[in-house]
């Protein structure tokens, strides 16, 4: 029998070069409390630091995604100032350094409310079953929400969409999500992680280094420009083209053989 603990945890397994993170609360809708989301960086420092990890994929236990913070076990942090990831971790949201240079695909189902989209958000990968119901509705709690969704949004899905909902807090739908380019596939409840599972273990099955490289510039093209992302592309490129990763791209194409890659 499956022991969990009242303030939920988050759990992680290791498959080949995928790391599995599981949000597992679902006697409580996957309620977010200060413990989730201290393991929840720590799963994602994992990630970032073992150099047998190419890319992550987060999931959730029973029907739901998460219904959002428990907001009567995170309130009072918040409003003493007090942080709910510690220093030297990875955030989740990526918004403080260290910054997670490794991909994470998403898989969404059932209730997905203000963390689920803002996780959601800070993926490169969001697959959403047809059941999902999205909302940011911090508004409607007299606070904002606060881990990248009011710019995140803006830049996705422009300002009147983004403003629609953050302002009003009001539900959408999986395919209202896809077409604000928050999620890149919905299907039917029920195929969500095996459709995210398939494309992490697609991105996992690439050279890391090169994989790590071009999220770098695009991220970089988002926020400082497409001139500053193509300025680094050349030293990049000679930097790729000498590991041992592109090598073994040329051999294996030569050979007519898949690569396999190991991050140097």
């Amino acid at each position: 029998m499956t022991t969990r603990h009242e303030d939920g945890q988050i759990r992680v397994e290791q498959r080949g070069n995928l790391l599995l993170i599981g949000i597992d609360r679902p006697e409580k809708r996957n309620g977010f409390t200060p413990k989730m989301f201290k393991e929840l960086a720590m799963a994602y420092t994992r990630l970032e630091n073992s150099s047998d990890l190419f890319c992550g994929l987060v999931y959730a236990e029973g029907d739901h995604f998460t219904a959002g913070l428990d907001m009567p076990k995170i309130a009072p942090l918040r409003r003493e100032g007090k942080p709910l990831l510690r220093e030297g971790e990875v955030d989740p949201f990526n918004l403080r350094p260290p910054l997670r240079t490794k991909p994470v695909v998403i898989a969404l189902k059932g209730i997905c409310f203000t963390v689920a989209v803002e996780l959601m958000l800070a993926s490169e990968v969001a697959v959403a079953a047809d059941n999902c119901r999205f909302s940011q509705l911090e508004v409607k709690r007299g606070i904002m929400a606060g881990c990248g969704a009011t710019f995140r949004m803006v830049q996705r899905a422009g300002w009147g969409n983004a403003m629609k909902v953050l302002l009003t807090g009001d539900e959408f739908t999986a395919e209202e999500a896809r077409q604000m380019n928050f999620v890149q596939d919905v299907v039917p409840a029920g195929q969500e992680f095996d459709r995210a599972l398939a494309i992490a273990e697609r991105i996992a099955a690439q050279a890391p280094l090169a994989v790590q490289a071009t999220m770098q510039n695009a991220r970089v093209s988002l926020g400082q420009g497409w001139q500053d992302a193509y300025a680094t592309i050349q030293s990049t490129q000679q930097f790729l083209y000498n590991t041992e990763d592109a090598k073994e791209g040329v051999q294996s194409f030569i050979e007519k053989r898949t690569a396999k890659f190991v991050g140097r």
